[in-house]
């Protein structure tokens, strides 16, 4: 039977590597898969890691459906045995719910990859919808770290340097180039609860003495 997979974790925690992983493994198997994305850092139509890995991707815009986008595939002799979905917190409810009925009525395994929250410590729709409707829900093991050494459990967005908690819910960071160097410089950064809700950074921890001393040797 089918399933509709849902794989999360703060940024950092490898979750687009393991989306690429997941399509070689299908793949060398001799199954067919199609890879979509979208607000991949990289640019459009690409599925990327932080490692250097890169894929050719269908890119997932607002009123795009995945449904009519399978169907029309099969019903041209195409053959689609898994969909790979990175960055699908981005997703809207809507084309979450396709997935769904993508794996129910047509067979069809959907392996999605995406972070649960925001900058602003909010659900994302799409993944909120995902926790709804996926049959296994699972958390990355692979574990990001704040500065301060403990777990990860945050997304935090600066411009400029400064942390912020309000904003276009999706912007993409580290991404302007030298040539066209963007007018506010727009990072994230993983922390952990007490230091998101202090707005605490590396950089700005690091400011005011806050960095935890090496440890006495070495």
């Amino acid at each position: 039977m089918a399933e509709l997979h849902f794989f999360t974790g703060t940024m950092d925690s490898g979750k687009s590597t393991l989306a690429l992983q997941t399509n070689h493994n299908h793949a060398a198997r001799g199954r067919i898969g199609r890879i979509f994305t979208t607000h991949d850092r990289a640019g459009e139509a690409t599925l990327s890691s932080r490692l250097g890995l890169t894929h050719e991707a269908i890119e997932v815009a607002t009123d795009f459906d995945f449904w009519t986008y399978v169907v029309h595939t099969l019903t041209q002799g195409g053959r689609i045995d898994y969909l790979i979905c990175d960055e699908a917190q981005f997703y809207s409810s809507r084309q979450v719910d396709q997935l769904a009925r993508i794996v129910d009525e047509l067979q069809i395994d959907v392996f999605a990859f995406g972070i649960l929250t925001d900058f602003r410590s909010l659900l994302f729709p799409g993944s909120a919808r995902l926790v709804e409707l996926a049959d296994r829900m699972n958390v990355l093991q692979v574990e990001a770290l704040c500065w301060c050494g403990k777990r990860a459990t945050h997304n935090a967005r600066t411009e400029n340097g400064a942390m912020v908690t309000e904003g276009e819910v999706i912007v993409v960071g580290d991404t302007a180039s030298a040539e066209e160097p963007a007018e506010v410089d727009v990072a994230y950064e993983v922390l952990c609860r007490q230091h998101h809700r202090r707005r605490l950074t590396a950089a700005r921890a690091k400011a005011v003495s806050l960095a935890p001393e090496p440890l006495p040797f070495g």
